[in-house]
């Protein structure tokens, strides 16, 4: 039995085909990715931010959980926030959480609601605002903070003049 179709014939088809698949615009050939182009911000959800090599610029921000572009931009802005309404203090985290409830415990107007020594918290209610003072471990210290019932950096007049008063108290220890 002799084959119908030669083999050069065969080759050749296979050649041309390849040819056409690869220059006819597929997909899979392409590099380019105009989502990619757009600034972090404006780029939509399903397309994550850029990710720093381990040990390059930009590792050990804090970032580390957010998957989405609008995700890293509430990130910052809660940062900078947290920034107004925090501070650093050098220690250790349980000595540090000893001393802001000695410290709230003995200021005027502020009233001690709940304490979660294990999760570094202090329920609060000071000039009619409910929040929460958080301590955490950070980089550079521990980190003290005020937050609001929904979980984002609190503030106000209140709450800025509540850690300015604790921040001087737990510096002059």
């Amino acid at each position: 039995m002799r084959p119908t179709v030669s083999l050069p014939r065969l080759a050749t088809a296979g050649l041309v085909l390849g040819t056409l698949v690869a220059t006819s615009g597929c997909g899979w050939f392409s590099r380019s990715n105009d989502l990619y182009a757009m600034a972090p911000e404006d780029r939509p959800l399903e397309v994550p931010p850029e990710l720093a090599p381990p040990g390059g610029e930009g590792a050990g921000t804090g970032s580390a959980g957010t998957v989405t572009a609008s995700g890293a931009v509430a990130a910052a802005q809660q940062a900078r926030q947290a920034a107004v309404t925090g501070f650093t203090v050098e220690g250790e985290r349980s000595q540090v959480y000893a001393a802001v409830d000695a410290a709230l415990s003995a200021m005027e107007g502020v009233e001690i609601t709940n304490r979660a020594e294990l999760l570094g918290a202090l329920d609060l209610q000071y000039r009619g605002g409910n929040f929460l003072v958080r301590v955490t471990e950070g980089v550079g210290g521990v980190q003290v903070s005020a937050v609001d019932p929904r979980g984002a950096p609190a503030t106000g007049p209140a709450v800025e003049a509540l850690m300015a008063a604790l921040e001087a108290e737990l510096a002059g220890r």
